[in-house]
């Protein structure tokens, strides 16, 4: 997934040959990062903890609008897959790519080592009962990706060439000022924003940290200290900057030919690993499920209790797949429909895939095989102590059935950080442009900068970078889920009319 949602654990790899680079990139990005996550992970406080206000910001925004809608992510989940399998495609349609196309580039933006990672570090800190919060909060989340999609389509624009410019900052501008004079002051304000943090957060999370994280498992697997890469990570990302500049050239068509591919590829083989640790443990299954249930309400106080867990829980899935932070509607403004519903129905399909499937299954994974045999104790305290990285941990549960596979995690690694970035990539070209201009010099500059960063990104290890695109990234979700709440209500409208028309045949099917 996202850098948010690949920050346990994982520490960028560094070198003496580049220490004293990093030391002035961290002294410079130090202060600038402290600013940006003390306004933008601002902590309420919940019983005995503290927690950052963008976590209920996101989650009492994703329950209000699947009550709103009627809880669209569970009775519409049937079409979604009708839609997503081209059921419903009309070839005269507008747009640059198939549902399924804009669904795999929005999941591969979602989709990686925070699955592999992150769950682990939920898992380890909350006990097996986050899991069950995970589920639910993965869920409810289907309904917030509904809802930012439909817009995306709603407001986007289509060039004369039949490019498509779409996503939050076009339905925060748009929509809002549909409402008034006063409305598209603050919608105008709100999009300016989210471009902003859009932008900062290609750079640093969805590249930088996807690359430093790359760059460390290469050089781990061919031989750490002794790998070719080990202070060399530079050559790994320029090798890396070229291939994701040659896919990037071609737009959001070119993104959606590699994503279609390697996502449902890297995603099948993991969850084929999955299942066949699962396999191996088939008896236990029905006592792990009982074990994530029976904690999830009565948690034992060394994971904080209740609260904790829930916390851990939701924290999971709200980094884990981006529902509510808007991105996704950016790729999916781009699919062939005239239908924006369809493709807001699609788009539910992301949290469930990545959160409900794939977190889930990475969590059985880890309880099953008794924390990889570290034990859940011992796992709680080598997370508390940094001893043991997340990955580590994940690596480890696999590797009790499947003695070869952490090469192939490896492998994963690589190829998931490759299809965030080159999301991601698309993401801030899309903010880029709407501040700067659809230009093709504006998008030449953007994909070059963002070319560099690659390349930046695989020799330093300055940690205030990465938490700086962290928090840009999160920075996301207030602009959005404010329009969000503005707008829910043309959504509401455009859905009913959508199920009417579906169910009197007037929208045709082409099975």
């Amino acid at each position: 997934m996202l850098a948010f949602a690949q920050d346990p654990g994982v520490e960028p790899a560094a070198g003496t040959a580049t220490s004293t680079i990093d030391e002035k990139i961290q002294a410079v990005f130090e202060p600038i990062t402290a600013v940006v996550e003390s306004i933008v992970f601002f902590t309420v406080p919940v019983g005995d903890f503290d927690i950052p206000f963008v976590l209920p910001w996101l989650i009492i925004g994703a329950t209000v609008f699947t009550v709103y809608m009627g809880f669209i992510n569970i009775t519409a989940f049937k079409h979604a897959l009708d839609v997503v399998s081209g059921k419903f495609d009309d070839p005269d349609d507008q747009g640059e790519v198939s549902h399924f196309q804009a669904l795999t580039a929005a999941l591969s933006g979602t989709v990686g080592v925070g699955n592999i990672a992150g769950v682990a570090f939920a898992v380890a800190l909350g006990g097996p009962g986050a899991t069950f919060w995970m589920i639910i909060a993965g869920l409810l989340g289907m309904t917030s990706k509904f809802v930012e999609c439909s817009l995306g389509l709603m407001y986007r624009d289509v060039h004369a060439d039949g490019s498509v410019s779409g996503g939050p900052m076009y339905y925060l501008d748009r929509g809002l000022k549909e409402k008034g004079p006063g409305w598209a002051v603050l919608g105008k304000v709100l999009a300016v924003m989210f471009s902003i943090a859009c932008i900062g957060g290609s750079l640093g999370g969805g590249n930088m940290v996807q690359i430093n994280q790359a760059t460390q498992q290469l050089t781990e697997v061919t031989g750490g200290v002794n790998s070719f890469f080990y202070e060399r990570g530079w050559i790994f990302g320029l090798l890396m900057a070229v291939t994701v500049g040659l896919i990037i050239l071609g737009g959001i068509k070119s993104i959606a030919k590699v994503t279609d591919k390697v996502v449902p590829f890297m995603v099948g083989v993991y969850v084929l690993a999955s299942l066949v640790v699962l396999g191996y443990h088939i008896t236990d299954i029905p006592a792990a499920f009982g074990i994530i249930f029976s904690n999830a309400f009565n948690a034992d106080a060394l994971y904080g209790g209740f609260v904790g867990v829930l916390i851990q829980g939701f924290r999971r899935a709200a980094f884990s797949n981006e529902a509510g932070i808007g991105s996704a509607s950016i790729a999916h403004s781009a699919a062939k429909t005239d239908e924006p519903i369809s493709e807001g129905i699609v788009a539910l399909l992301e949290p469930f895939i990545d959160t409900v499937v794939i977190c889930t299954m990475t969590a059985l994974v880890i309880i099953i095989t008794n924390y990889g045999g570290y034990g859940a104790e011992t796992a709680f305290a080598n997370k508390v102590a940094g001893t043991v990285g997340d990955i580590t941990l994940t690596s480890a549960a696999f590797e009790t059935v499947i003695s070869w596979f952490p090469v192939v995690l490896s492998i994963a690694v690589i190829l998931f950080a490759l299809s965030t970035m080159i999301s991601w990539s698309y993401y801030g070209l899309k903010a880029w442009t709407y501040l700067f201009g659809e230009s093709k010099l504006n998008e030449a500059i953007y994909k070059i900068i963002f070319c560099l960063f690659v390349v930046i990104g695989s020799a330093i290890s300055a940690s205030a970078v990465f938490n700086f695109g962290d928090a840009m990234i999160f920075a996301m979700c207030f602009p959005n889920v404010m329009g969000l709440y503005i707008l829910m209500p043309n959504v509401r409208r455009a859905l009913q009319d959508y199920l009417h028309r579906v169910r009197t045949g007037e929208i045709t099917r082409f099975d």
